[in-house]
């Protein structure tokens, strides 16, 4: 496969690197296996406790030095590896299609996503502002500035196995921060074609080696990066499980992290919406990426008026679903990640129906030609309550449940009543309930939609939910200001020494 020369995908490969340099290392052999034909397609050597302590000592190395380059003369840096994952995307979206096993469209989604977080973040370079605070006292001047915080530690899931990561990358490289990225052990390939691409930027521009590395392994690669009081921040997107011991783990030192993690995400299908419109949103919603999406549909509630309606209309689009090989752009659902994420499946679906669950589309392996790898399935409908056990989790698969409202604030309710908090969406024509649901009273998520479904967020505004979901935000809008720390300053340019408050201190 072209692709993986292009991207210099060799048979072994070293998985730790200091941006510039492969670091040799004795840890143990991770083989990435395609879902989409179950082919052994390299190998690569995990990062060992030495490899590690090398990465961190020239992250430290490289900060010192990369926190003094004017911002814009970063964000140059940023826009030049823009410009190569243009020249790549091609390439890169077969990878992230092949390793993963998501759709070759959403494989080149995924790449376009990372061109477009490296524009934001080059504009981002020259915006990076403070505020200007009027002083109680006389002749003092009031201003906070933001500082580079250091080491940012990336652990990135294997659903979006390079996009996370620039979300990170590019506002923490633009911030004066380095980056240590951890991708997760199902995709190790797609974390070492990145690193080959940033390094022929860096070369070129005499970027100090160590401002962006790479690590690879398991959960003790996480463990030590949550741990080392090195690295200020941790970034990681991943199960609501690990974002828990993340989250103690990086507690305990007091650092600081942004959790992404689960969702549990529903649309709400309105009497007075256009269901045409509808049916695309949560049908996409429910079987992109193979429903391995944090943001994937898994619950549609709808009004009793147009439930046996709409009911039908998803019905008769599962029916017309073509599954199979991703990088063949007729198929619109690919594999699941591996035969675990199938176990998972199964078990999901037998809970659902021991739990009262009826299937109006049954979820099942698909066998025979192309489907040799075992991780192919039809993705399934189920009528269910939202108070059902299986239904207050979230399966990492394909599996929609529906349920029925009659009133909006019933609705709005259901739509609500889970642990997680990521994305929500309504479907209406009413504008009432539209600004019922984004109002303080509507959706309890970090995203909330009208008139498009719960996937496909945009990098322009800030992502990421409440509750289980952890609480954090990356990519857009103002979430720069995690990967950056605050200084508020006071300057006294009068010949007196007042104190604030009135306070008086003579003698």
């Amino acid at each position: 496969m072209i692709f993986l020369e292009q991207l210099h995908i060799e048979k072994n490969n070293q998985g730790t690197s200091t941006g510039l340099e492969w670091i040799k290392s004795k840890g143990e052999l991770i083989e990435s296996f395609s879902p989409v034909d179950g082919k052994l397609i390299a190998s690569v050597i995990a990062t060992d406790k030495d490899a590690f302590e090398q990465t961190v000592l020239k992250s430290q190395q490289a900060f010192a030095e990369w926190k003094m380059w004017p911002a814009p003369k970063r964000g140059e840096i940023v826009r030049q590896l823009g410009e190569a994952l243009r020249i790549y995307k091609e390439p890169l979206g077969k990878l992230v299609s092949y390793e993963m096993g998501k759709s070759l469209q959403e494989g080149y989604g995924e790449v376009q996503e990372m061109i477009d977080i490296c524009d934001f973040a080059v504009g981002l370079s020259r915006q990076l502002y403070g505020l200007t605070i009027h002083s109680e006292r006389p002749k003092h001047r009031m201003y906070e500035q933001w500082h580079p915080l250091g080491a940012v530690g990336i652990i990135s899931a294997f659903n979006f196995p390079v996009a996370v990561w620039s979300w990170n990358a590019a506002l923490s490289l633009v911030c004066g921060d380095v980056c240590i990225w951890k991708p997760s052990e199902k995709v190790p390939l797609c974390g070492i074609a990145i690193q080959h691409i940033v390094a022929d930027v860096f070369k070129k521009n005499n970027v100090p080696e160590g401002v962006s590395c790479l690590v690879q392994g398991g959960r003790n690669i996480g463990e030590w990066l949550s741990s080392d009081t090195r690295i200020p921040l941790i970034s990681a997107t991943g199960s609501t499980r690990m974002g828990k011991a993340v989250s103690v783990a990086v507690a305990a030192r007091l650092g600081k992290s942004i959790l992404e993690l689960g969702g549990n995400n529903a649309i709400i299908i309105s009497k007075d919406a256009d269901l045409d419109m509808a049916l695309i949103g949560a049908v996409f919603g429910a079987v992109g990426t193979a429903g391995q999406r944090c943001t994937s549909t898994r619950r549609l509630i709808i009004h009793e008026s147009v439930y046996e309606t709409f009911k039908q209309k998803l019905v008769n689009a599962y029916k017309q679903l073509k599954i199979g090989d991703p990088l063949d752009s007729n198929n619109h659902v690919g594999p699941l990640i591996d035969k675990d994420a199938v176990a998972l499946f199964l078990s999901s679906i037998d809970q659902c129906k021991q739990q009262g669950g009826n299937f109006i589309v049954d979820g099942f392996v698909l066998e025979g030609k192309g489907y040799e790898s075992g991780c192919y399935v039809q993705p399934c409908i189920a009528e269910v309550t939202n108070e059902m056990a299986i239904v207050q989790h979230e399966t990492f698969a394909p599996i929609l449940y529906l349920m029925k409202y009659n009133t909006i604030d019933e609705a709005i309710a259901m739509q609500n009543n889970v642990p997680q908090g990521l994305s929500s969406s309504i479907m209406t024509l009413n504008m009432r309930e539209s600004e019922q649901f984004l109002s303080h009273i509507g959706s309890d998520c970090g995203i909330a939609n009208v008139n498009i479904g719960t996937s496909g967020a945009e990098i322009g505004g800030a992502f990421g939910g409440e509750k289980e979901t952890g609480g954090g935000r990356e990519s857009g809008s103002d979430a720069w200001k995690a990967y950056m720390r605050r200084q508020t300053n006071t300057i006294n340019w009068s010949d007196k020494l007042p104190l604030a408050q009135g306070i008086q201190f003579n003698f």
